[in-house]
């Protein structure tokens, strides 16, 4: 994955690439939606646990949506090191442009824990579907 927005922290790569998706969205309702895809890559020494998600969502105009919760997707993956753990998912909005943040919270072996920031990305049209009116 090229991953147009990328993080390290600790040694843990996040890679996000958003995509907006037109045949889901109606933009004459105020209804948008992008996907992403993630990567997470563990170039540390040690196998982590993937514990909670947080994100921040704001949309075109300012406003914040916040939301928490275990895993991702309903999993809570290991990852080795040297491997990687992808996923998608999605995001609507009521406006045609925002950004994501965030963060996850990772477990060691151990049992104890660190968050790994998630970049800021940001949701925006295509070009080519900014030009229509």
């Amino acid at each position: 994955m090229s991953g147009q927005y990328r993080s390290t922290t600790n040694g843990i790569e996040v890679s996000v690439e958003p995509f907006f998706l037109d045949d889901e969205s109606d933009p004459e309702k105020s209804y948008y939606v992008w996907a992403y895809m993630i990567e997470i890559r563990n170039g540390g020494t040690e196998t982590i646990q993937l514990r909670t998600r947080y994100w921040k969502i704001m949309d075109g105009l300012g406003r914040i949506e916040e939301v928490h919760g275990a895993g991702v997707l309903g999993e809570e993956p290991k990852i080795k090191p040297g491997e990687t753990f992808e996923y998608s998912s999605g995001c609507p909005l009521t406006t045609d442009s925002g950004f994501m943040q965030g963060r996850y919270k990772m477990e060691r072996k151990d049992g104890s824990t660190f968050d790994v920031e998630i970049p800021a990305f940001s949701l925006d049209l295509p070009d080519e579907i900014r030009s229509l009116n």
